[in-house]
């Protein structure tokens, strides 16, 4: 037989929680049913889980920020993206100080930049360069730039919402793809290395490979643009990759592989078309 008075004291315990109070107070307070209650306590604790759940994990030097989530697609505006609390360490005395003291403050703002964006990425989080101007390193949005710039000179790509998501203007993130392709990596070590999917690393390369050989059927600039889908300046840049870059002997093998394969399927489609 079950024992009805131990339920009963356990469910007064239950309503006691804060949960609990809650949802009694949205009730009463803001004449909200039940199930409109839960709903909001929910949706309370999607938006402030972090805070709830640190319990003092957050170390010295760190902060809690809200970030754009990565599943918020480019075409959104940044009013309407998802957002996400992530937590960043800005200041890390062991890693911070030796760098300061050796190489300055200017690559210790550098060290800090890859550090925070590497630390959203892997949190499901995405840094704009407005987060590390405005709002984290508080100095002009053209000096972050020239960090940006500076870094990817040495081949390190932040995993930027610009970057991620392609937008903007500039793609000199995937040129480096397509060189770092050129000098023989696999697309595993790309993707790592960029901070990109191996899918879209692959989708880089067959575009890449499609704007060659229609180059070397005399197609213009914007007629390959238009076929492949890219932008005309891509198709440029891509081209100008091909013609100067040194390309290791196994990438020129296959790309001789690639060009021939399409010779003959565009040679088969003439006849068919005859």
């Amino acid at each position: 037989m079950i024992n009805n008075s131990s339920l009963k004291k356990f469910n007064r315990l239950s309503q006691k929680q804060l949960d609990n109070q809650f949802v009694n107070e949205l009730i009463s307070g803001l004449s909200c049913s039940p199930f409109e209650a839960s709903a909001i306590l929910d949706t309370v604790y999607k938006v402030y889980s972090l805070y709830f759940q640190y319990n003092g994990s957050i170390k010295p030097g760190q902060i809690i920020f809200h970030v754009v989530s990565i599943d918020s697609p480019p075409n959104l505006t940044l009013a309407n993206c998802k957002q996400i609390a992530v937590i960043l360490t800005f200041n890390n005395p062991t890693e911070d100080l030796p760098i300061r003291e050796k190489q300055g403050v200017i690559d210790l703002r550098r060290h800090r930049i890859q550090r925070v964006c590497n630390e959203a990425f892997q949190q499901g989080g995405l840094l704009t360069v407005e987060d590390l101007a405005n709002r984290l390193f508080n100095c002009g949005q053209r000096t972050i730039c020239r960090d940006i710039q500076h870094l990817k000179k040495n081949n390190i790509i932040l995993p930027l919402r610009s970057t991620i998501k392609d937008m903007g203007r500039s793609i000199s993130h995937r040129s480096l793809i397509i060189q770092h392709w050129l000098k023989g990596k696999e697309y595993s070590d790309i993707a790592r290395d960029t901070f990109h999917s191996v899918y879209s690393v692959k989708n880089y390369i067959d575009k890449f490979k499609r704007v060659i050989a229609l180059s070397n059927e005399n197609y213009d600039v914007h007629t390959i643009a238009f076929l492949v889908k890219i932008s005309a300046p891509l198709a440029e840049e891509y081209f100008n990759i091909y013609n100067s870059f040194s390309i290791i002997s196994q990438r020129k093998k296959e790309l001789k592989l690639f060009l021939k394969k399409k010779v003959r399927i565009s040679q088969h489609k003439r006849r068919k078309q005859k």
